[in-house]
């Protein structure tokens, strides 16, 4: 099972939010870069990065930012937040980037992604599923959509995707585990790489997701609240 740290980016500053809400933030440091080194020192092979006022912009908005850590890293990013045109992806994947993440775009213009995938292939294109109540979440999960969870992956999947992460936002810096029952039905119904994403809280979380079939997990609060040591998860999970 691929491990994921999860370095959230507001204001240039590694941060969580809880539940999604940009007015419950908590800064962990000042200095992403350095957080993407120490992960890579306790074992991560892959990182993801979240650009949280991309989310809220609409477009990217910590380039600089995001140019240091995958600088810093030297293993494999894969980017979400704000990144809604093909301009943007080209110019992320250029920065060194090995995936980014559509979130909004892919539930409100779907063949978007299926141009995104003929255009860069499908390695490098990853749908981001943002679900409350089983619905599609967007725009930084401020709106909510009448698009289930599952018809969007059977969609994304339609078109080429091979790679979704899945975030249950009422789980999001909650630590109160991740929602498996609904991620191993995505990953079930759909045959694709369901990353979970949203509650990871300890290893036992780790554990059931990994004996439910789940094939990739983005560890965040958990990590930062030093409830999961990461050098620990990576030498029992590592893919």
């Amino acid at each position: 099972m691929q491990l994921y740290p999860a370095i959230d980016i507001k204001g240039g500053k590694c941060v969580r939010l809880t539940q999604g809400l940009f007015d419950n933030v908590t800064v962990y440091s000042d200095a992403p870069a350095e957080m993407a080194r120490f992960w890579v020192s306790q074992g991560a092979t892959f990182l993801h990065l979240v650009d949280l006022d991309g989310a809220l912009a609409g477009h990217s908005v910590n380039e600089a930012v995001i140019r240091g850590v995958v600088e810093a890293a030297g293993v494999s990013v894969q980017l979400g937040g704000g990144i809604r045109s093909v301009e943007t992806v080209e110019k992320m994947l250029k920065l060194g980037v090995a995936r980014v993440i559509i979130g909004t775009k892919a539930a409100e213009q779907p063949e978007f992604i299926r141009e995104l995938v003929e255009t860069f292939g499908a390695e490098r294109i990853v749908a981001g599923v943002d679900a409350r109540d089983g619905r599609v979440a967007v725009a930084g999960w401020e709106r909510v959509s009448e698009l289930t969870a599952g018809e969007l992956c059977l969609q994304m999947k339609a078109y080429g995707v091979r790679h979704i992460v899945y975030t249950d936002i009422s789980r999001d810096g909650m630590l109160t585990g991740p929602n498996v029952a609904a991620t191993k039905a995505l990953a079930e119904a759909t045959g694709l790489d369901i990353i979970a994403s949203g509650g990871v809280s300890s290893m036992e979380d780790l554990r059931e997701l990994y004996k439910n079939g789940i094939q990739g997990a983005i560890i965040g609060k958990a990590l930062y609240e030093k409830r999961i040591d990461f050098r620990e998860a990576a030498a029992e999970f590592s893919a």
